[in-house]
């Protein structure tokens, strides 16, 4: 669902990642016609790298519970 926001509202799709400076750039690059589509792929790469990363915090904690 964070796919089809950062495609749609890229600024959205960052803000819901916690990246509320890069959302608020990302906005103000979005007013221009022309940059929506840089727009929305920089939005799909930190939607990633946001799930990439919360993989990772999982794995680790789930590594640190071990006995």
């Amino acid at each position: 669902m964070r796919y089809v926001i950062a495609i749609l509202l890229p600024p959205l799709g960052m803000a819901l990642c916690g990246k509320v400076i890069q959302a608020i750039i990302c906005a103000l690059l979005m007013f221009t016609c022309v940059a929506w589509p840089v727009a929305s792929i920089w939005a799909l790469l930190v939607v990633q790298n946001h799930e990439a990363e919360e993989r990772n915090r999982q794995l680790l904690d789930a590594l640190r519970r071990r006995p």
